[in-house]
């Protein structure tokens, strides 16, 4: 059972999780609009909502510890697999997402693009699966 002082932080995670998914898809439809400060805009939120994101995580985890998957069945390994392959690509992400935005706002719009055709696939993935995984923890499968 998370203590009740934490336990809004999974919702806020997940929020966190789905502003900065619904900040990348408008940064990237307005980029292949030719919109470059509003895609930028877009971009810097979304990589504050993943800072966040992140900030928040950390500290619910430091405080509370692992919340362990109480579903059964077909559940775990599909939560499992979720999960892992989450994990994974958000270790993966950050420097990405950090080389991206630095060539971004340094004019270097070549190299940019070079790297953003492979940030926005896997930050997007990260995000979203971020939040079914929020879903399948604490909605679907809840401990209480």
């Amino acid at each position: 059972m998370i203590a009740e002082q934490y336990a809004y932080f999974p919702a806020l995670n997940a929020s966190l999780n789905g502003t900065s998914a619904v900040l990348l898809l408008t940064g990237r439809v307005l980029i292949a609009k030719g919109r470059m400060a509003a895609h930028r805009v877009c971009m810097i939120a979304a990589v504050a909502a993943s800072a966040l994101f992140l900030t928040c995580y950390l500290f619910f985890h430091w405080k509370v510890g692992n919340i362990l998957f109480l579903g059964q069945g077909w559940a775990r390994p599909v939560y499992f697999a979720i999960l892992i392959s989450h994990v994974t690509l958000a270790i993966v992400i950050v420097p990405m997402a950090i080389i991206t935005l630095n060539r971004g706002l340094k004019a270097r719009y070549d190299k940019h693009r070079a790297i953003a055709r492979w940030t926005w696939p896997l930050w997007m993935y990260v995000s979203v699966t971020g939040v079914i995984v929020y879903f399948m923890l604490y909605q679907w499968f809840p401990h209480s």
